[in-house]
């Protein structure tokens, strides 16, 4: 384990960005990738199996092609895209709502061992032996956003979590991509709002690595 302290020069540049950036963080792992090209796969911890399936595909494929892959290890969309990119034997960056002692939810300790054997990193701004706390895991989603470089959306229902992290997305100029969803699945209500509001639509990889060509991401 390494502590990274904001003054540090190795401390993400990403992140030092951000006027609310966390003072310390806490990382296991591989640190030369936390300013690499990344983009951050979040949605709903109870998804469908479409979810799932896209979750995973689009973490596989994203990361085959040398995009780091970052979400917050929760169960559902969270721990797909993470396995997808580990299938992939690609790198992705799982950031927690505790403490490096306190892996939530355990039974994703495996996939955080895949996670570290494939080069990847897990991270927190909380002290090792910090709790799951519910508190936390709002304040851990700037993190997800700050250190990508654009957000894909994969399933969000009504009321998800989800959005916490698509706003501050916005709030720290990030691009939102979504994946659409079946119009009569209480999983893809709020994708479904994003790609209206102005969300870019995306039902493939390129679409994301093309977008992010164009726009310098």
């Amino acid at each position: 384990m390494e502590i990274i302290k904001k003054e540090h020069n190795d401390y993400p540049k990403k992140l030092k960005q951000l006027y609310d950036s966390p003072k310390q963080i806490y990382i296991e792992g591989n640190r030369k990738i936390l300013d690499s090209d990344s983009i951050a796969i979040i949605g709903s911890r109870v998804c469908s199996k479409y979810g799932a399936s896209m979750a995973y595909n689009f973490g596989y494929e994203l990361a085959k092609k040398g995009i780091v892959i970052i979400s917050g290890l929760a169960r559902g969309i969270d721990s797909y895209a993470h396995l997808g990119a580990v299938s992939a034997k690609g790198k992705t960056i799982a950031v927690l709502g505790s403490g490096l002692k306190n892996i939530y939810p355990k039974e994703n300790l495996g996939l955080c061992r895949e996670i570290l054997k494939y080069g990847g990193a897990i991270i927190t701004e909380y002290n090792i032996n910090e709790k799951p706390e519910k508190k936390n895991f709002p304040a851990r989603n700037r993190i997800i956003s700050g250190l990508s470089n654009g957000v894909l959306v994969v399933e969000a229902k009504k009321k998800s979590g989800t959005l916490i992290t698509v706003d501050f997305s916005l709030d720290y100029g990030k691009d939102i991509f979504c994946i659409p969803g079946n119009i009569t699945s209480e999983y893809s209500y709020n994708t479904n709002e994003l790609i209206k509001q102005g969300a870019i639509l995306v039902t493939n990889v390129n679409e994301i690595i093309e977008y992010m060509k164009c726009h310098n991401m």
